[in-house]
């Protein structure tokens, strides 16, 4: 007999569990499709270009939240006002021009660069000494616009075009410098490959013995500084035309830049020597009048001019390189693509687990901004250090992976309210063919047989598996409706995981064909919702569920713990408040979950209860509707009807076949009222006119937690508490800190 009922086990279907572990969404898979997706969209809106301007725009606080630097002391800049203008006329006479320029070098420059077009000037510098000490100028050219040719006696070598690039698609700001630039066919003079700032900091650092090459990549180096040329993608950029030689320009706070002195106090000699001696000075136009001048990162500034001129671009240019070279003055530099591509997706991931752990979004709303929050930190702390990471494209990605997983999550729930709402349809119709089945049979019997897989290993029979899988380690319990085992998953290859399960058999207490038919039914309804359900961490999981032998069998995942029996009286003595309310609050939550699915458990009481000893939570089990199908017959403390539910756990209208919500709250209550007063609930007087319990003599608590413990024990369910989330509020209102 044995043999042959071996046999049917190993051959027994599993397509039911089969179809639960495919219903159960991977936590990874979902990250991972959520995260790669909002992150494809992202990589998407970035090559339209629609982030760039964001990112640049934060780039610009970045570099405007830095800490101001001195003044560079190699340089001094001679500036050309409105005053100066009215002065001297505009533009300057040639006499004027070499007049300056004799002046500063008499005070022994080391190099003059003057940032005036002189394109008809024959002599410029021509008296001064030593020769080849001026950098002029020249314009390459353009779209819609001619070259500027540059002074006739200057040496192609000492000049330097004055082309500027901006960001002309996004906002006007100039945010990169061009160093080096090939010459059209239509430039015929300005034939130059150095911008005018590059050429003066080259020209001043020769002179000191400091020459550039161009190492690995092609790349400018002078001394220890390497200028890394500026990728089309670079930091926030897309698609950037990075024609010639461009990198990202290392503002000085343009108030600190360097000492400054107008064409006016040179003229009139009221400029020191040692202001002079030795260092890079450039001369050029700063007012309105001459050049509007261009946006930079600080023209938002309110004490800062909107637009700064040329000349004050290449001065910018010519110090960061001078002081990269001399001082290690940082570079700006940036992540490279695939790295940057990390980050923000990163940020995906982080969305997507975060939205997947707290599904209320208090807690969500918190989360996301402390992480936008420490991002924030992140990118200044590097920006401080002259590195350029993104900020808004890893932001967005983290709120709309969070979007994403809470629309996903919704779509879920809906779908497995759904599933729910048909399998409770169905749930109640057997219920109410089991409850008319029950009324025709009038008597129990006393004995059915059962097979105790126990006693078949024990006895010698130890290849029995329980669906061909499942090795019976021991009996964990017995009652009226079935046996619980402890069992070994053979066929689990993560060992980590469900190795040691639970199965629960379950013996139905009839055998003829309808009531079987109908415990089937209720059978296979309860197990699919407890599939559901089990996806909280405080609900035993359900690995699987079979029949053979018309007996019905639960795989659950094994919670090692003990029962909050053990915890109330008469075990111990009556318990604080501070207990009662923090097991309130912990069950409360796990009622609130599967009320939401429209699922009532039906046999609240405290050994459905466990206290996981893993990390000391409460966990709720044996969900009640199945046991219909077998119902205990030998009362005991928490004596059982024909009935789903507990006596003096289930409220009167559970006890009539009517189950509510508010019927789970009630069971919750008594447990409540059971701890602060050390008595069992059948135990408790009831108020002859209400039908309320009378329970408050007996225990001590305050007057807040009495009347909500009275209000979830009301004997009309309508005057209880709704839903397990008011009596939540309730709890934290009156006992928050």
């Amino acid at each position: 007999m044995i043999s042959r009922f071996v046999t049917k086990m190993r051959i027994a279907s599993i397509t039911n569990r089969n179809t639960i572990n495919k219903s159960k969404h991977n936590f990874v898979s979902v990250i991972l499709v959520t995260s790669m997706g909002v992150t494809g969209v992202i990589w998407g809106m970035g090559e339209m270009k629609w982030l760039q301007s964001m990112e640049l725009g934060i780039y610009d606080r970045m570099l405007r939240l830095r800490h101001r630097e001195p003044m560079d002391p190699r340089l001094l800049l001679v500036t050309i006002a409105e005053e100066d203008i009215k002065r001297e006329k505009w533009p300057l006479s040639d006499q004027t021009v070499n007049q300056l320029l004799k002046k500063l070098a008499s005070y022994q420059p080391r190099v003059v660069g003057l940032n005036i077009y002189r394109p008809q000037q024959k002599d410029l510098g021509n008296n001064l000494t030593p020769s080849g000490q001026v950098i002029a100028t020249c314009l390459l050219s353009n779209i819609g616009r001619s070259e500027v040719p540059p002074p006739g006696n200057i040496p192609t070598d000492n000049i330097g075009f004055d082309d500027v690039v901006s960001d002309n698609q996004v906002d006007q700001v100039i945010r990169r410098a061009l160093l080096f630039a090939e010459p059209t066919e239509k430039d015929e003079k300005c034939q130059t490959e150095f911008s005018f700032g590059t050429l003066l900091a080259i020209t001043y650092l020769d002179r000191q013995g400091i020459r550039y090459t161009f190492g690995q990549n092609q790349e400018l180096q002078i001394g220890k500084a390497v200028f890394h040329r500026l990728d089309k993608n670079g930091g926030g950029y897309q698609h950037v035309d990075t024609n010639g030689y461009q990198i990202l320009l290392n503002y000085r706070h343009p108030q600190d830049l360097a000492q400054q002195v107008t064409l006016t106090q040179v003229m009139t000699g009221k400029v020191k020597p040692s202001w002079v001696k030795d260092r890079l000075v450039i001369i050029g136009a700063i007012a309105n009048s001459v050049h509007p001048g261009y946006y930079t990162p600080y023209s938002s500034l309110s004490e800062q001019s909107p637009r700064l001129s040329r000349m004050m671009i290449h001065a910018q240019v010519a110090s960061q390189i001078i002081s990269a070279a001399l001082d290690g003055r940082a570079v700006i530099n940036y992540w490279s693509d695939w790295l940057e591509w990390l980050w923000i997706w990163s940020y995906a991931v982080i969305g997507a687990i975060l939205t997947r752990k707290w599904h209320h979004p208090i807690p969500v709303t918190i989360a996301l901004t402390v992480v936008i929050l420490l991002t924030l930190a992140i990118v200044t702390i590097l920006s401080w250090q002259a590195i350029w990471i993104p900020f808004f494209r890893p932001v967005l990605c983290l709120i709309m992976s969070s979007i994403a997983m809470i629309s996903y999550t919704s779509y879920r729930v809906q779908k497995q309210n759904q599933i729910i709402l048909a399998q409770v349809q169905k749930q109640q119709q057997a219920i109410e063919e089991m409850s008319l089945l029950w009324e025709q049979k009038t008597q129990l019997p006393t004995h059915v047989d059962q097979f105790d897989f126990v006693d078949a290993v024990t006895s010698g029979d130890t290849d029995l598996l329980l669906a061909g899988r499942y090795q019976i380690m021991r009996n964990l319990g017995s009652g009226g409706f079935g046996r619980t085992y402890l069992v070994e998953d053979t066929q689990n290859q993560n060992k980590d995981q469900h190795h040691t399960c639970v199965i629960k058999q379950l013996m139905p207490a009839r055998r003829d064909d309808k009531f079987l038919q109908v415990a089937r039914r209720l059978f296979n309804t309860e197990a699919e919702i407890l599939a559901i359900v089990g996806q909280h961490p405080q609900i035993p999981q359900l690995l699987g569920y079979f029949e053979d032998r018309q007996e019905f069998y639960l795989v659950q995942e094994y919670i090692v713990g003990h029962t909050l029996s053990q915890e109330l009286p008469p075990v111990t003595g009556a318990k604080s408040q501070s207990f009662v309310i923090a097991m309130l609050l912990e069950i409360l939550e796990i009622l609130s979950f599967i009320h939401q699915h429209h699922v009532i458990h039906r046999d609240i009481k405290p050994s459905n209860i466990m206290r996981r000893h893993q990390d000391n939570r409460l966990c709720l089990i044996d969900f009640g509707a199945v046991k219909l199908i077998q119902p205990q017959i030998n009362p005991g403390t928490e004596s059982a009807t024909v009935s789903i539910g507990t006596r003096g756990y289930s409220p009167p209208e559970q006890l009539a076949g009517h189950p509510r919500l508010s019927s789970d709250i009630y069971a919750l209550g008594m447990i409540g009222i059971q701890a602060v007063t050390g008595n069992f609930p059948q135990e408790l007087p009831l108020d002859p006119q209400t039908g309320n319990v009378v329970w408050r003599h007996l225990g001590i608590v305050s007057d807040q937690l009495a009347s909500i413990l009275d209000k979830m024990v009301c004997y009309n369910f309508g005057d209880r508490y709704l839903s397990a989330r008011a009596v939540i509020e309730d709890l934290n209102c009156s006992f928050s800190p």
